[in-house]
């Protein structure tokens, strides 16, 4: 890793989420796609995080954050509950049901970037709403790279705002149900050329226990996700996946194809953590010399030898 790295911006939510999972429930989890991204990108690099939370969310747990190589300064603390998410998980956690959200604080947020946050080298903006974005964008000196994940709901309710997003992004970061409904096609292939057609330099198709696909210039890569013998809870595995990708971008300084391709498994190899304990736990004590190991894993799954596969 480089001397002097850069920094990773990181705008989204923070939560405090209630959890019904096969094997165990918890209330009050602490969650939100910044707080999840923010923890796996810190891993690497310097973290910045610009969120809101309200009065009932733990000053320990901010503490928590910043003792992690991340700035908080930007963690806006106003008068109301944070926003709060409550969700039951099906018996294989391949399907969740959304039980309660309440926006709470998060109704109002308006991303104010510290001075010191503008010039920040990458910046991932998470799931919110795509005017919000825009804003944050507005507000940068332009960043090396521009990282944005999105979902359904944007999709459909607001496609004009979106699209003003994608023109100015460099990677965009879905799930394939997401990617579908924004390209209008089925076939994923397909739906990347499309979507790629509306600005997107690069495309990032992530794929849960299968994976994920990158789309580009230099064409189309698969990257496995790690097989575990133990899931607990799934929730934020996206968020940490982005995070830890744009993370090992910020220190090694490679923004080449390759280097993107080398981020994505490192990214899977973190989310792979982040999936076997409820909430942040794992992430919070996520070590290199297992992060090294299971990196091992996901090159010996990729490893077909030498020679040529037909002689």
């Amino acid at each position: 890793m480089t001397d002097n790295q850069d920094s990773v911006l990181i705008v989204g939510s923070m939560a405090l989420d209630d959890l019904e999972l096969p094997t165990t429930s918890a209330k009050n989890v602490v969650g939100g796609a910044a707080t999840y991204a923010s923890m796996a990108a810190s891993l690497f690099a310097p973290a910045r995080i610009v969120a809101v939370v309200g009065e009932d969310f733990a000053d320990k747990d901010i503490d928590a954050l910043a003792k992690r190589n991340i700035d908080t300064s930007g963690i806006e603390r106003v008068k109301g509950k944070t926003f709060h998410w409550a969700g039951r998980y099906d018996a294989k956690l391949q399907g969740r049901t959304t039980l309660d959200t309440q926006l709470n604080v998060f109704a109002n947020f308006r991303p104010k970037l510290p001075k010191v946050y503008k010039s920040s080298e990458y910046l991932l903006l998470a799931n919110i709403h795509p005017a919000l974005q825009l804003e944050v964008l507005d507000q940068t000196d332009g960043p090396k790279m521009v990282f944005a994940d999105t979902m359904n709901f944007w999709i459909e309710g607001e496609p004009e705002a979106l699209a003003k997003v994608l023109a100015r992004v460099d990677v965009l970061v879905i799930n394939d149900e997401e990617a579908r409904q924004l390209s209008g096609v089925h076939a994923l292939p397909k739906a990347a050329r499309k979507i790629l057609e509306k600005g997107p330099k690069r495309l990032i198709i992530k794929r849960g226990e299968y994976g994920s696909m990158l789309f580009d210039e230099q064409g189309t890569f698969w990257c496995p996700a790690a097989p575990l013998d133990d899931c607990v809870d799934p929730t934020g595995a996206g968020d940490t996946y982005a995070g830890a990708l744009v993370g090992y971008l910020a220190a090694m300084g490679d923004r080449s194809p390759i280097g993107l391709r080398r981020a994505m498994v490192v990214g899977s190899a973190v989310a792979s953590f982040c999936v076997q304990a409820v909430g942040t736990a794992r992430l919070a004590r996520l070590g290199r010399e297992d992060l090294a190991e299971r990196l091992a894993m996901l090159e010996r799954l990729m490893d077909f030898g030498g020679g040529p596969l037909l002689a």
